[in-house]
């Protein structure tokens, strides 16, 4: 569930009109609900208790959002030096901390080291090898577990699926068992179990059941040949709705297949949420500029763009449109484009939506993962500002920059 509902003809982020915020802020703009958020995990908490759970940076980088959720318990999974830096930013505690991502770099390595992370997901042999050489030098183990790609179709898009044989991801399932034995051997590696992640947006448990299966079977395999395996990393996946007709497991659902498949290794847990915390917790709010009409059909152009949320233009993906204060009159279908000139820039399609004219607000639902962190200042557009609520509370927790702001990186060589 979420905490976005229509009160008295107009939509509200809990106790916050949209319209209110449109009116201090500006728009485009990402809204957050706090109480979502503190929802999505502790009903995930519950259900996987005592597990740790390390909320995926990469699906949504507000330091807002990363403490929030922090406070509540949650640890980070980073890929790079900068979420890891977030994250400790925000408040995580670095023993709480994954690094995952198959081109961590010496640089990234040494700083997750010295900042005393809680693991490091080793996806290579050469990785492996040259964590472990700089863990000598600089005196340290590095806590690691090692990526297992278990060869599973996940059943997902082609782009966020990253456990097949084909996939950059993990160390294949048949090698796996001597990269273990080689890195409990290492002098540089604390070798602590095993890691798993097959995908993004997983709507059913069968990929995952068959995943944690193979899993299992490592486990067994070393813990017989004498490597002792006291901790497993599950990753993340779940999926969440974006249309009505979908209906992803439960938490509850979820913890039951993972308890039925490895609940008896007597392993500790750790699990990579990021879009089923995060993904409905968040709507864009943009306005209408024109309403087009054509021979062959309406179009309701908003000034947010594809720049500021990408997935449709990506992936292909959908996101519910809602009025903001819908008019009275009959739907009809409408094609909901941004500004950007290129066809690529379109929300929906033929989306039956209330009558819309000049000014009036859209919102784009289920928009807080991959939506603020994978925006782009294409076509020298400003980054949109994120707001928090809370209750009756608001907080820009992002501004948008001023551009001059986005110039002042930027210098000119001396001969012009």
């Amino acid at each position: 569930m979420h905490h976005f509902a229509y009160r008295d003809g107009a939509l509200h982020a809990e106790d916050v009109p949209l319209a209110a915020l449109a009116a201090e802020v500006g728009t485009p703009f990402y809204c957050y609900s706090t109480a979502t958020l503190a929802r999505h995990y502790d009903v995930l908490a519950e259900a996987v208790a005592p597990a740790t759970i390390c909320f995926a940076v990469k699906s949504n980088s507000s330091l807002a959002v990363i403490r929030t959720l922090a406070a509540r318990g949650a640890g980070a999974d980073v890929v790079s030096e900068g979420e890891l830096r977030l994250a400790l930013k925000a408040g995580v505690p670095a023993n709480r901390i994954v690094f995952s991502g198959v081109g961590k770099t010496e640089r990234e390595l040494s700083f997750a080291l010295v900042s005393g992370i809680r693991q490091i997901n080793v996806e290579s042999i050469p990785e492996l090898e040259a964590l472990d050489a700089l863990a000598r030098r600089m005196g340290r183990v590095a806590p690691v577990a090692v990526r297992v790609n278990p060869d599973v179709d996940a059943h997902t898009h082609e782009k966020i699926s990253t456990g097949g044989a084909e996939h950059k991801f993990g160390i294949a399932a048949a090698d796996a068992l001597d990269v273990c034995r080689r890195a409990h051997a290492m002098a540089g590696i604390e070798f602590r179990g095993l890691a798993v992640h097959i995908g993004s947006q997983l709507t059913e448990l069968a990929p995952f059941r068959a995943a944690f299966a193979k899993l299992r079977d490592m486990v067994l395999a070393l813990r017989a040949a004498g490597v002792p395996v006291a901790h497993l990393d599950l990753g993340g996946g779940l999926g969440v709705p974006y249309m009505a007709h979908q209906e992803p497991p439960s938490p509850a659902a979820y913890a039951d297949m993972v308890r039925e498949t490895v609940g008896d290794l007597g392993c500790e847990l750790t699990f990579e949420p990021g879009r089923m915390l995060v993904g409905n917790a968040g709507m864009l709010v943009a306005k209408v500029i024109y309403v087009k009409e054509t021979a062959a059909k309406t179009f309701v152009v908003v000034d947010a763009a594809m720049n500021d949320l990408v997935r449709p233009a990506m992936y292909g993906a959908h996101h519910d449109i809602l009025a903001v204060a819908p008019r009275a009159g009959a739907p009809k279908p409408v094609d909901v484009v941004g500004p950007i000139c290129e066809t690529g820039d379109t929300f929906d399609r033929g989306v039956v939506l209330p009558p819309l004219a000049p000014g009036d607000l859209v919102a784009f639902a289920t928009a807080g993962a991959y939506g603020a962190v994978m925006a782009s200042t294409y076509n020298g557009r400003p980054l949109v500002p994120e707001v928090l609520v809370n209750g009756e509370m608001r907080c820009v927790t992002r501004r948008r920059p001023s551009y001059d702001e986005m110039t002042a990186l930027e210098t000119l060589p001396n001969w012009l």
